[in-house]
């Protein structure tokens, strides 16, 4: 079983490459867009989806097979046609970044299933071991994280910068923050919501920075 080095790549307006048009192909290339890649995708057909992305302009189509030029100064490639040996052909012309959509070994990368929360982002592998362990973990933490957590984040980091920008006392910068997160603070969010803790940061902060 290969041990994989966990981490969150930064894919804005990196030249990504999909190979296949079809369903997987169409998921993969939808994350990838998300993620701000620049997305070339390489088949002969596309799904309506990827037709659409097309005529609005945000993915470049190469309407034929795959060829080894295809993916060369890919920063990222994903294969995902319907033929095993054209996949394996795609992963041994990668030259960097290679997710094989049917084939792990053949991939030097897998795509975890992920919990997004706004800001908060969960990625979930189990190795491979049981990809449906994998989703009753991803199942459990949706249900503990609901869209409060969005809202909660984006105040935190709003209300992060107000510290910094308004306590010059390093002493009680550290005390501010570290108060943010504490379990009596968590406590009230899974109880009473993200705006009641919202409300008692908000009045604590004051009280801190008053002394």
């Amino acid at each position: 079983m290969s041990l994989y080095y966990p981490v969150f790549l930064n894919l804005s307006k990196k030249r990504c490459v999909v190979i296949g048009g079809g369903r997987v192909a169409e998921r993969k290339t939808l994350a990838l867009l998300k993620a701000g890649a620049e997305v070339t995708v390489v088949s002969e057909t596309l799904t309506k989806r990827l037709i659409k992305e097309k005529d609005k302009g945000l993915i470049k189509h190469i309407e034929r097979k795959f060829r080894s030029l295809d993916v060369r100064n890919a920063f990222l490639v994903v294969a995902a046609t319907s033929d095993r040996a054209v996949n394996a052909r795609v992963a041994e012309a990668s030259p960097f970044l290679v997710n094989v959509a049917d084939n792990p070994k053949l991939s030097n990368f897998i795509v975890p299933s992920v919990v997004e929360r706004g800001p908060l982002k969960v990625a979930i592998s189990t190795g491979g071991a049981s990809p449906a362990m994998a989703s009753f973990i991803k199942k459990e933490i949706e249900a503990l994280y609901g869209k409060d957590i969005a809202y909660f984040l984006t105040f935190l980091r709003h209300f992060r910068e107000k510290v910094l920008r308004e306590i010059n006392d390093n002493a009680i910068r550290r005390k501010i923050l570290a108060s943010v997160v504490s379990e009596d603070m968590m406590e009230i969010f899974k109880s009473e919501g993200y705006r009641a803790l919202k409300g008692e940061l908000l009045k604590k902060y004051r009280a801190l920075k008053e002394g």
